[in-house]
């Protein structure tokens, strides 16, 4: 028998769409693929040299729980230049990717019963990683007339005596809504109110973003001594199969997340280290051809969508998705099948179009569907030409 803990834990809907993609491509169908949140691009050159350099160099050991020191002292580096945040090397937690990240501090914060506040759309493993830490999940809905964001006083009001978490993402997946430093200081404010309540940061797409400057939630003086920041390499760097993520946090906390750690993994990769000491070190002009590349597909999907009757859109300022509402498709009944809801809409995308993308409901927002733009311009421009034509 499974135990109740695997049974209440859903599958991630990113990664059962992708499987179904593929399940179609090995059929010998043409599917575009919109649906995983993971950069076309190669590493950075740069990187694999450091990567090349710490193979000759036999690093081949295992490695601290915590990460090596001189990763650390390069990530509160980065911390101090990108986000003004001062931390300490005790502070720092490298792991096996930024999920891991944030499953450790689920892990080591939250007892059954406890409730993280999510403010949606959220990351689709944010719900399920609380649900391992059985804790339940409070969802402060926001809709695309907001541009995906929450108010302090709807934060204000899913506030309980329970309350032990919130969890916060920008830029944005799946919107690529980014709060501004004003309005993060006016859920601070809100925060400020209620001291036993710790703040989750998650900023791994804090590099992709198409003008609004970056504000870390930790740089609120009166909230940085129960601030989690989380980051990591994947997007911003090309590097998401390195699996190397981090965060920055009160040493009570990050000793906790490097003890529970040490009984899991233990420390992430050797080799996939050394190269994000060269990542987290460079400037981020070494990277800027992506972002710029990002932003002009960016401007293409959403021309490009704009033209298909029944899609709503707002205009991502981060991160390399577009969060379409569709909900103007529920209940019509196109090519024989039925629209329901965002999943039957996603499916039916899948089937007819040829194009995966990924229902909203895995995101807690049930009216729309992600659709990412880290594809090629031919990808995106056939992609849209496709749905167009089987929603025509």
């Amino acid at each position: 028998m499974l135990s109740n803990r695997i049974k209440s834990l859903p599958a991630s809907a990113t990664l059962a769409m992708a499987a179904k993609a593929r399940e179609l491509k090995n059929q010998g169908v043409d599917i575009i693929g919109l649906s995983l949140g993971e950069p076309d691009f190669n590493t950075p050159e740069f990187i694999k040299d450091a990567a090349i350099q710490a193979v000759k160099d036999n690093y081949n050991s295992y490695s601290p729980v915590d990460g090596y020191a001189d990763l650390k002292t390069a990530i509160c580096e980065k911390f101090k230049r990108d986000n003004g945040l001062e931390y300490q090397a005790s502070q720092i937690v490298v792991s096996t990717g930024a999920k891991q990240s944030i499953a450790n501090v689920c892990m080591v914060l939250l007892d059954p019963d406890d409730e993280v506040l999510l403010p949606a759309p959220y990351w689709v493993s944010y719900s399920a990683i609380a649900t391992l830490a059985e804790a339940k999940s409070i969802i402060i809905p926001s809709s695309i007339e907001d541009d995906f964001k929450i108010t302090p006083e709807q934060l204000e009001a899913a506030i309980t005596p329970k309350t032990k978490l919130v969890m916060f993402n920008s830029p944005n997946n799946p919107s690529g809504t980014i709060y501004t430093e004003a309005e993060y200081r006016a859920l601070g404010a809100v925060l400020q109110k209620y001291p036993d309540i710790f703040i989750l940061s998650d900023e791994i797409y804090e590099h992709i973003n198409y003008g609004t400057p970056h504000f870390s939630i930790a740089a609120i003086d009166e909230l940085y001594d129960r601030t989690i920041t989380v980051n990591g390499v994947a997007k911003a760097f090309a590097m998401t199969g390195w699996r190397i993520g981090y965060i920055g946090a009160p040493e009570w906390i990050a000793k906790a997340c490097n003890k529970m750690q040490g009984q899991i993994t233990s420390g992430a990769n050797c080799i996939a280290q050394r190269a994000t000491i060269a990542a987290v070190s460079a400037p981020t002009s070494q990277i800027q051809y992506m972002v710029d590349e990002f932003n002009n597909r960016r401007g293409l999907i959403l021309n490009l969508l704009s033209k298909i009757p029944g899609f709503k859109l707002n205009e991502p300022q981060g991160a390399f998705y577009v969060f379409p509402d569709v909900s103007s498709y529920f209940g019509k009944t196109i090519k024989g099948k039925t629209i329901e809801n965002a999943n039957d809409f996603a499916l039916f995308l899948l089937e007819e179009a040829h194009v995966a993308t990924v229902t909203g409901d895995a995101f807690g927002n049930s009216d729309c569907i992600r659709i990412s733009y880290a594809a090629s311009e031919e990808d995106i421009k056939t992609a849209v030409e496709r749905i167009k034509n089987a929603l025509s």
